[in-house]
């Protein structure tokens, strides 16, 4: 079963539908059942909507609001960026919109803030980790953070923490400074489960030991875009054959093609991986 959910999820549409579609659903769910009623405020330009309708008396909207404060971003994405990613980030975003009314409930799971600001900041990390995974944008902070790194080589962090703080603070002034604090630990979490669940961006470097070198390193780059570095002359302890160690860094969304391509040359291959912070050099990314 996992095999057959990762050979669909490896067609680069059908993942991207399947990424806006998951994104869509459990914000959605998230903004009904644990942010709305808990007064707790997610981060981005969801926080901004949430920001947006409430100093508009709620008289418009959230997913009215999500919609409206994106469009700008889309649009700039369409143009700077590629017609793909700014296709898929505008279904992510349009079903969001479009299912957050779907959900809407006056049933409260908890009033506890603490509990609505950890389950939905969870749910909001695991729905914007899983569409970053498969190539998908969430909406116009993921817009901006792309422009930056690209024209100017500047990393995403000081503005994604200006920019929330600035959505903390209209917490604090809407629904008081305690929900503030509370929606600061939803933000906490939401990023630390990104990070579990955009496995695109980890790098990880592999060491596979076999007696196939060459064939090896073809099979690598036909199911990956990645440079190999080959090791000759090394010799098993126990057994005293020899043996070529071959170097490469993957991330770790790419461990299945691995796998794959070094069942199909060598299985009796070994391999170990090993994650890293950063490299230097030119390390391929794939287009958006």
């Amino acid at each position: 079963m996992q095999k057959i959910f990762h050979n669909f999820m490896k067609n680069q549409y059908a993942s991207r539908v399947g990424g806006a579609i998951f994104y869509g659903v459990i914000v959605a769910f998230a903004m009904n059942y644990f942010w709305h009623p808990g007064h707790i405020y997610s981060s981005g330009f969801t926080g901004f909507a949430q920001l947006v309708s409430t100093l508009s008396g709620e008289k418009i909207p959230v997913a009215l609001a999500l919609a409206l404060v994106n469009l700008p971003m889309l649009i700039i994405a369409w143009w700077q960026l590629s017609w793909r990613f700014a296709t898929f980030t505008t279904l992510a975003v349009l079903l969001s919109s479009a299912l957050m009314p779907l959900f809407d409930t006056t049933r409260v799971l908890t009033p506890d803030p603490l509990i609505n600001a950890m389950f939905g900041g969870a749910l909001n990390g695991m729905a914007v980790g899983t569409a970053l995974r498969y190539g998908v944008g969430t909406g116009g902070l993921d817009v901006i953070g792309l422009l930056v790194k690209k024209h100017f080589g500047f990393k995403m962090g000081p503005i994604n923490l200006a920019f929330n703080a600035l959505i903390m603070i209209g917490a604090g002034l809407t629904y008081g400074w305690k929900y503030a604090l509370y929606s600061i630990v939803g933000v906490i979490i939401s990023s630390r489960m990104i990070d579990a669940f955009y496995t695109r961006q980890q790098q990880m470097q592999v060491m596979i030991i076999t007696t196939k070198p060459d064939e090896m390193v073809d099979g690598i780059q036909r199911k990956m875009r990645r440079g190999v570095t080959i090791i000759n002359d090394a010799r098993g302890g126990y057994t005293g054959q020899e043996r070529s160690v071959l170097l490469t860094v993957i991330t770790q969304q790419e461990r299945f093609e691995l796998r794959e391509a070094m069942k199909e040359v060598d299985e009796h291959a070994f391999s170990s991986t090993w994650k890293i912070e950063h490299t230097v050099g030119r390390f391929y990314e794939p287009e958006l």
